[in-house]
């Protein structure tokens, strides 16, 4: 009977065959047929690449966990220091931006789907609240989507002055307020729905209309709008 044998990572490029070697399995076959494993050890270019290319995905557990990770998160990796850390967050943030729609079309915007496909790979995998704004023209067509606030949404020291200025500096004839649920559920809590009843009754002072309070997860989203919470 064979004896079970655990399977070791390897750990240096310089112990893989020449045509096993992911740039060669590139330039043979193309990128996509390279397991993540791989591409991730082809950015590191280290001889010690494949080690820790298993390394940063054993420790976060997914490619979409990785995308949440810090610079000091990733630098606790023994072998991964800042300028590959640096390199990875570049990397990811690339990512992120490659499934946002090119900068330079203007889109409309006629549903809160519509906002949230928008918004989705930018705010998805953030860890910290951020508040942005959707700046919307008399067709509904986004002149911007500028962060605002990061931190907790809190409706005793979030300024509404501050929510309300791009729009009134675009100008902006509508505006949609997102923010994300760092842990993923976007389900509305009372501080969201209290947000969103002032930030209504300042547009109607402004003469700014607020569309929508849209709350990002992950992969998921909640419209206040649909919800009618806020906005009674």
């Amino acid at each position: 009977m064979t004896p079970y044998t655990q399977t070791t990572i390897t750990r240096r490029i310089q112990e893989i065959a020449i045509e096993d070697r992911p740039l060669q399995r590139l330039n043979q076959h193309g990128a996509g047929i390279l397991a993540t494993t791989e591409l991730l050890a082809l950015m590191l270019g280290t001889a010690e690449a494949p080690g820790l290319a298993a390394d940063l995905l054993a420790t976060f557990g997914s490619l979409h966990q990785l995308a949440r990770a810090s610079k000091a998160q990733l630098m606790k990796i023994r072998g991964i220091g800042e300028a590959q850390a640096a390199r990875l967050l570049a990397l990811l943030e690339l990512s992120c931006r490659l499934q946002a729609p090119p900068a330079e079309e203007r889109h409309k915007v006629s549903s809160p789907a519509d906002a949230a496909h928008l918004l989705m790979p930018h705010m998805r995998y953030l860890e910290q609240e951020e508040l942005r704004v959707i700046l919307l023209d008399t067709r509904n067509q986004v002149l911007g989507m500028p962060t605002i606030y990061r931190g907790s949404l809190n409706s005793s020291i979030l300024r509404l002055a501050e929510v309300f200025r791009p729009a009134i500096e675009a100008p902006a004839a509508a505006i949609i307020l997102a923010h994300n649920h760092p842990s993923g559920d976007p389900s509305p809590s009372p501080e969201d729905i209290r947000v969103t009843r002032q930030a209504v009754q300042t547009g109607k002072l402004l003469d700014i209309a607020l569309l929508d309070h849209l709350i990002i997860g992950n992969g998921r989203y909640s419209s206040l709008k649909e919800r009618q919470l806020g906005f009674d």
